[in-house]
């Protein structure tokens, strides 16, 4: 039952990075407008953190038993992400929709760790890393916003 929670927990963590990688290049080719090249730049280091992270969550997941499933079906079905549509996409706006995708693929994390680190410390130790990870890129996003949320 634990493994279960465990490899559970990190197959939604993978699907989630997966697709937030997938979109942060779609914004990144299809961003237009004010800040563009500092909005394209910060898109790519979101595809390279979470590119490096779900390298990891899917090598845990085998690490532990697991089959790590990064199918384009599996992402589509699954991904807690909000599909982003095909553009163009105006920089002001992209910002704050990035802040809210990186928070939300975080708090996804978050909503599962207690039971993960109850059932496996060393998995609860890597979505904890990749929660920050995300949690950062969504502060950049937020900070360089030109919207603000009270």
């Amino acid at each position: 039952m634990a493994e279960k929670i465990v490899i559970d927990a990190l197959q939604r963590t993978l699907v989630d990075l997966t697709d937030l990688s997938l979109q942060a290049k779609q914004y990144h080719w299809n961003i237009v407008g004010e800040r563009f090249r500092a909005l394209h730049l910060a898109l790519d280091e979101v595809v390279h953190v979470t590119r490096e992270d779900l390298d990891t969550v899917a090598e845990r997941i085998a690490q532990i038993g697991g089959y790590p499933d990064g199918r384009a079906a599996t992402v589509a079905k699954d991904s807690g992400i909000e599909d982003p549509g095909e553009g163009p996409f105006d920089t002001a706006d992209t910002y704050a929709i990035m802040a809210k995708k990186l928070q939300k693929a975080s708090d996804r994390i978050k909503a599962d760790l207690d039971k993960v680190d109850d059932a496996d410390a060393y998995t609860g130790d890597i979505l904890i890393a990749v929660g920050q990870n995300l949690e950062e890129q969504a502060w950049f996003f937020r900070a360089a916003s030109t919207t603000v949320e009270k």
